[in-house]
């Protein structure tokens, strides 16, 4: 593997001068993401991670390539699974990617759902039995993303049921009427619980943009298949929560953490979630088709892009945070973090003709293609470090490591080039 430069070391020019005609790197870049997301990713989870002998999928493979059979199953897994093969069939129409869909979605029915209480478990044991059994909101979330897509690829009506209920359950026990959002956790019997953090380390508290915007993206999923009225009204609710509460119009971020009156006293960047919402922000818009709203959220979606590029680094990076009070920076580039990179930056070429999004996205991908992808075994690094180090520490499949993030920016940079050319 070739060595990877620090955060400071290099710049993007060389990369961009080589790709200088467009259209010869349009379809280079369509060749290469195709053919990562074919052989490198989905071909990995196909052969490394479907449990035979328990069902669904084994919960964790080590960043040493280590497969743990014993591991818990995260619900955040096994939705992204499902979304990320469904979305996979959509596209290229493989049977193979149908059968891992179908999988997933049954195994999320049978297993990870709450018969008696309603919702989705958060674990499971590695034999499928409930593990940890309380309802964050995120994992219900993602739940919706994974069954409205399946629903989308192959219009099985169990898939939209299923999404239907969860949908029905968040708006029943999350969603805050007095005053608005979605609270992030609470227990089987939908019931207050004092830990509601997703990880730890997260904030305690009760309001999250990182559980809004997972909220964002599911319900512009499901309402492409449902036209419900109540799900249009509390979509656009959710974009006009990130545009007027979660969004610091000063500088451009996105608030990370918030009480119930929607007051936040962290002062931390995501770089990854800013250019990951700029672009679900958009996409959310742009289907619900209102045009005063487009009018109202597509300054803020460049604003918001403009601001994640404070991270982007010379190499074709973006970083993961900052902690604007004490001045910590972490320079690590994560795998999730380059991904939703490209996306963002394809959309800003894609809808505002942004010429040099385009030469950052290519500049990212560069940067993915170069130091991110496990060409010997499959699958991305978890991160690359800021001194230029690979991380194998953290999982190279697990409760957070899924195929969705990048899977995802593959198969988006296809749908939407086709488009601009």
């Amino acid at each position: 593997m070739p060595s990877v430069p620090s955060v400071s070391s290099v710049g993007v020019g060389k990369y961009i001068q080589n790709h200088t005609n467009m259209n010869q790197s349009i379809s280079t870049l369509k060749q290469e993401v195709q053919e990562v997301l074919t052989t490198n990713i989905l071909s990995y989870w196909m052969n490394r991670m479907v449990d035979e002998e328990n069902g669904g999928f084994y919960g964790r493979i080590t960043g040493m390539e280590q497969r743990m059979p014993e591991a818990e199953k995260g619900a955040i897994l096994n939705a992204r699974i499902l979304w990320t093969y469904s979305a996979a069939y959509r596209l290229l129409k493989k049977e193979e990617y149908l059968a891992m869909a179908t999988r997933a979605k049954e195994y999320i029915i049978h297993h990870f759902y709450d018969k008696e209480f309603g919702g989705i478990y958060w674990s499971l044991d590695c034999k499928g039995a409930p593990l940890d059994t309380k309802k964050q909101i995120y994992a219900l979330g993602f739940a919706i993303y994974g069954l409205s897509e399946y629903n989308r690829a192959t219009g099985d009506k169990e898939a939209l049921d299923y999404a239907v209920r969860l949908f029905e359950s968040i708006e029943a026990y999350s969603f805050d009427a007095v005053k608005n959002g979605y609270c992030e956790a609470l227990t089987r019997e939908w019931d207050e619980m004092e830990d509601m953090r997703l990880s730890e380390k997260d904030a305690n508290e009760r309001k999250t943009m990182n559980t809004h915007l997972h909220i964002l993206e599911p319900y512009t999923n499901l309402y492409r298949v449902w036209k419900d009225e109540r799900l249009k009204r509390q979509l656009y609710n959710l974009i006009l929560i990130f545009t007027d509460k979660i969004l610091n119009r000063e500088t451009g971020h996105l608030q990370l953490f918030f009480d119930d009156d929607w007051n936040s006293k962290y002062r931390i960047v995501s770089y990854g979630h800013d250019i990951e919402a700029s672009w679900l922000i958009h996409e959310a818009a742009l289907e619900l088709g209102d045009k005063d709203l487009l009018a109202k959220v597509e300054p803020i979606v460049k604003q918001i892009a403009i601001a994640a590029s404070e991270g982007f680094t010379p190499e074709g990076g973006m970083i993961y945070e900052k902690n604007s009070d004490t001045h910590r920076v972490d320079a690590d580039r994560h795998w999730w973090v380059q991904a939703e990179t490209v996306v963002g930056y394809m959309n800003l070429f894609q809808h505002f003709n942004d010429k040099e999004a385009l030469q950052k996205a290519i500049a990212c991908w560069g940067f993915i293609r170069k130091y991110l992808i496990d060409r010997e075994n499959g699958e991305w690094y978890w991160s690359i470090r800021a001194d230029g180090t690979v991380n194998r520490e953290d999982d190279k499949a697990g409760f957070w490591k899924c195929p969705y993030h990048n899977g995802r920016m593959c198969m988006e940079v296809l749908m939407r080039l086709c488009l601009v050319e």
